[in-house]
């Protein structure tokens, strides 16, 4: 068996793409969408018209619902492709709005639903502030499962599971960025911050029996994914996909629940002064998250152009 094969023996493969193409070739169970990705693909000619027909059909709409139903339209053509789920991001304009961001979880819900989607097939994404993590508190309690996202440390991953998230994206890539520019140092295998960081989370929720399931994100190279084999999920981009089918390199078994039991931790207990104080001691968590916050509104404004364009 080739790598890929043998990952997923162990742990869920999603994919992290808008590309349907991709999704077809490497037959992930769930796939991944965020504001960049959605960018890079309607940009692409075969996927213009996606975005051409959400202009069409709902142009005397804002540009938020407009941006919405082309969201969804994605999502529903990705279902159509795998058998398990697709999650639809959030504005990350609302990283800070509860409301906001609980307001627009039910309308992506709403349109899913209305277009015949039941709930269970959608994870709503949201960035893991402690804005973001309350308004994922009060959607579970609806019934609409949640995913959170801009995830760089334990104590949001323990925020989140207290919160009762269905699932986590910790970012393990960008993680590693940070430390390499911190220290100048190279990173590989068991010894890559991103890597450490989700193995602390996954034993955390696994010690403390949370069902929060983790899904590693964020990968610079194959050697990060192939060091979290066993953790719940890992969404890969189609260029690793590639990589991982094409070696046919040994693939154990890191991550166990057995491991997780007998790991050094202690239940942390956070409220959100604790929780704000614990994320400001962590530079590389605060930078890494304010960043993100930032790139993703910077590429919704630009998908907001190209509709704006369009009308």
């Amino acid at each position: 068996m080739n790598q890929l094969e043998q990952l997923k023996q162990y742990t869920t493969i999603v994919a992290d793409t808008g590309d349907f193409q991709s999704m077809k070739a490497f037959a992930p169970r769930d796939a991944t969408t965020n504001p960049s990705l959605i960018l890079k693909a309607v940009q692409k000619e075969e996927y213009k018209p996606l975005l051409e027909k959400a202009v069409r059909d709902h142009g005397g709409k804002s540009m938020a619902d407009i941006a919405d139903q082309l969201l969804v339209a994605f999502g529903r053509r990705i279902l159509d492709i795998i058998p398990g789920r697709v999650s639809t991001e959030t504005d990350a304009r609302l990283s800070f709005d509860t409301q906001g961001t609980i307001a627009k979880g039910r309308t992506l819900i709403g349109l899913y639903e209305a277009a015949g989607i039941p709930r269970e097939r959608v994870l709503i994404k949201i960035a893991s502030t402690w804005e973001g993590i309350r308004a994922a508190e009060a959607l579970e309690k609806e019934g609409i499962r949640c995913n959170m996202t801009l995830l760089f440390a334990l104590p949001q991953a323990a925020a989140c599971a207290d919160a009762g998230a269905q699932l986590i994206s910790p970012f393990v890539g960008r993680i590693y960025d940070w430390y390499r520019k911190a220290t100048g140092q190279e990173y590989s295998g068991a010894d890559d911050p991103g890597v450490q960081s989700v193995k602390r989370i996954y034993s955390y929720y696994r010690k403390f029996n949370y069902k929060t399931e983790v899904m590693g994100a964020s990968f610079r190279n194959t050697s990060q994914i192939v060091e979290l084999a066993g953790c719940d999920l890992l969404t890969i981009s189609p260029e690793l996909l590639q990589k991982l089918a094409g070696s046919d390199a040994p693939v154990s078994r890191k991550l166990s629940m057995e491991a997780a039991q007998s790991a050094d931790l202690q239940k942390l207990t956070l409220d959100e002064k604790t929780f704000r104080m614990m994320l400001n001691e962590d530079a590389m968590a605060t930078e890494k998250l304010s960043e993100g916050i930032r790139l993703f509104c910077a590429d919704s404004a630009k998908l907001d152009k190209l509709i704006d364009a369009l009308r």
